[in-house]
């Protein structure tokens, strides 16, 4: 498990998915990092937590999320951007007694043609998708791979779908899969959509 702060109140966590497999097959739906990304934002009316994964380390994270859920007294919102990240979500969500509605400071942008949903947390700067929008290395993302899609949907689409978001004033992107961009996330999805 790595955990990073990203931001005051915003951290960013990995844990290995246990769906993962070795060796696939490039741009193939199972092409993708061992280690997957999962957010921890403190927003003004609760803790939120998005595309949550528990880590091998179960004891230690509790330890420390009870302790920031104590600290705040805040209720905990579970946010999935896409279905079938559920992985810990309904043992959070019975740990917590989480609620599943975005709270304020948290923005819901679908993206219907990937069937995702992205958030955009203003206060943060700081994007979150699930799939649509992956590490790419040396602090660059790119757009998933077409296979990633549901069927009939092309990367063109997808495309003219994520163009609203450059309009953000976004510094930060946190993937799900790859590295995550801490600084000059307008600049760096410009690159993406544009490749």
């Amino acid at each position: 498990m790595r955990v990073d702060e990203i931001a005051p109140g915003l951290w960013r966590w990995t844990a290995p998915h246990p769906g993962w497999e070795p060796n696939p097959k490039p741009e193939s739906p199972a092409d993708w990092p061992r280690e997957v990304g999962c957010v921890y934002y403190e927003a003004p009316e609760a803790v939120v937590l998005i595309d949550p994964l528990l880590p091998p380390e179960q004891a230690t994270f509790f330890e420390a999320l009870d302790r920031d859920v104590e600290r705040l007294g805040l209720p905990v919102a579970i946010l999935l951007t896409v279905s079938w990240h559920e992985r810990s979500a309904a043992e959070l969500a019975a740990r917590y007694g989480a609620g599943r509605t975005a709270p304020d400071g948290v923005v819901e942008l679908p993206v219907p043609s990937a069937e995702e949903t992205v958030y955009w947390l203003p206060e943060a700067r700081t994007l979150v998708p699930g799939d649509v929008l992956i590490g790419a290395g040396h602090s660059g993302i790119r757009v998933c791979p077409e296979s990633w899609l549901p069927e009939g949907t092309g990367l063109p689409e997808l495309r003219a779908e994520l163009d609203p978001l450059l309009d953000l004033p976004l510094e930060r992107i946190l993937v799900s899969h790859g590295e995550p961009v801490l600084a000059g996330g307008r600049a760096v999805l410009a690159v993406a959509l544009a490749a």
